[in-house]
């Protein structure tokens, strides 16, 4: 009965995801040209300016193959929209009705998530078939560092919804953890290599992020993905990462069993 109700909610999310296509895909293919271009003036701007014909062990076409796959690979691992409807749940009561699934409330939300995932897919898949002609295809670009990549990227997915969900059940305290939100999605992109590579960071940084589990949101994926990482390190990041999503899932059942104490089920 359980893989019965998961596989339901998973193709549910899927039809949800792909009820107005001409949205899905207008809207999908906008903001991935906005934010290409953006990345493409700016990355042009920095080496004309520097001077310089590498920054942090990037020439100007590495620096874009990695923006670009960044913003890829960020569209499989941050789901805003099912992030923001934990806490929801909760303001408006709505928890109520997960609580009598058979199926823990954490584990119905993820499979939500990995629904949403499916349409994402395709548009990776999509848009990053025609990249290699705009940017140039990665030097270490091998099918071993895509096979690792998605592994990585997978693990990144779950590492990023259990370090919000303990965060959006706050909720069960606070009127508001939007603002919580905001912080771990700039500390995430900041100092999981999003909005710039790891490399550029001093060396003592470095040492301190990769231990922090942000790092294995972004930088860790694409830098498999390009082939920037050996199997040796991809192994060891691995375990790294799998032990956050441990002692995150442990927070997340604890912050779980404390709020559902407060939980009166009538929303706000």
């Amino acid at each position: 009965m359980r893989w019965a109700v998961i596989r339901d909610l998973l193709t549910t999310e899927i039809r949800r995801r792909m009820s107005y296509r001409a949205d899905f895909w207008l809207s999908a293919f906008s903001a991935l040209a906005v934010r290409l271009a953006v990345v493409w003036f700016i990355v042009k701007a920095v080496f004309a300016g520097s001077g310089r014909p590498g920054i942090g062990g990037y020439d100007a076409q590495g620096m874009l193959v990695y923006y670009s796959a960044a913003i890829l690979v960020g569209k499989l691992v941050q789901t805003t929209e099912l992030e923001q409807g934990i806490s929801q749940d909760i303001y408006e009561g709505a928890l109520t009705r997960y609580l009598l699934y058979p199926v823990p409330y954490g584990v119905v939300k993820y499979v939500q998530q990995l629904g949403a995932l499916g349409p994402a897919i395709v548009q990776l898949v999509l848009f990053g078939a025609w990249l290699p002609f705009v940017v140039g295809i990665p030097r270490g670009f091998t099918a071993a560092g895509i096979a690792m990549g998605i592994g990585a990227i997978a693990v990144a997915n779950l590492l990023q919804f259990l370090i919000t969900f303990p965060i959006q059940l706050i909720a069960f305290w606070a009127d508001n953890v939007w603002s919580l939100m905001v912080m771990h999605r700039f500390a995430s992109a900041l100092l999981g290599g999003m909005l710039a590579p790891l490399s550029l960071f001093p060396d003592s940084a470095q040492r301190v992020l990769q231990a922090l589990p942000f790092r294995y949101l972004f930088a860790f994926p694409v830098e498999t993905l390009l082939g920037r990482i050996s199997a040796a390190e991809w192994c060891a990041g691995m375990v790294v990462a799998l032990a956050w999503c441990g002692m995150m899932a442990l927070v997340g059942r604890a912050v779980w069993r404390s709020g559902t104490y407060q939980y009166t089920g009538v929303g706000i």
